[in-house]
């Protein structure tokens, strides 16, 4: 009885994952477009930089999706897999802060403040929804950490919106851009090296059993 009732919890608790991934999964994707096209319209470092955070947590919850139903060294390399997303999508918005440092446009404040709002409270529901979910395993782990850093990434923005308005400049949102580059690229690096941890672990665990034979 008791192991029925665990093969229950179980089933029950991936279709819990499932039904919020997917939910998380549509909310980026919409927000990427808004924030890309905001961005492009604003002149804004920080919203691309967001937009494209946001598109990679989309391809990283699609990985997690298709991990549920995988074992432990399957979910250790959906992790390896946006662990590498966001190293890169850390680096692209380096180089487009600095790209745009060496241009004379001025953001528009407005376009940042009304989509880093809507951004925020997109993320904040995304982070409610994950949470219960954050210790299940590495997976839902990293998926967590991305959500967590969007909503940094969020209010990041609208300092720099602030900022705009206040010292009429654009090197607010430069700053911003580089700072959340650098939460990426330091969340990437955790996630990493969780996963391939999770990775090594596995791997042994297989060459042991390999070794013992049948």
């Amino acid at each position: 009885m008791k192991s029925c009732c665990k093969e229950i919890d179980a089933g029950l608790l991936k279709a819990n994952q499932r039904r919020v991934l997917i939910v998380v999964l549509g909310i980026n994707v919409l927000m990427f477009f808004v924030e890309i096209v905001g961005g492009i319209v604003g002149h804004s470092t920080s919203l691309l930089a967001d937009s494209l955070d946001m598109l990679g947590d989309a391809l990283s919850y699609g990985i997690s999706l298709f991990a549920l139903d995988q074992g432990m060294r399957w979910k250790a390399r959906a992790a390896l897999v946006k662990g590498i997303i966001m190293m890169v999508f850390g680096m692209g918005v380096l180089i487009e802060a600095i790209a745009k440092s060496f241009l004379v446009v001025l953001p528009s404040a407005q376009v940042m403040g009304v989509i880093g709002f809507l951004a925020l409270a997109a993320n904040l529901g995304c982070l409610l929804l994950l949470t219960p979910h954050k210790n299940d395993d590495v997976n839902l782990r990293s998926t967590w950490v991305c959500s967590r850093n969007d909503i940094i990434a969020n209010m990041g923005v609208l300092v720099a919106a602030a900022g705009v308005i206040l010292l009429t400049s654009k090197w607010p949102d430069i700053l911003v851009g580089l700072g959340v580059a650098l939460v990426f690229l330091t969340s990437a690096y955790s996630v990493l090296k969780e996963s391939l941890s999770e990775l090594q672990v596995t791997t042994s665990a297989l060459e042991d059993k390999a070794r013992k034979g049948p």
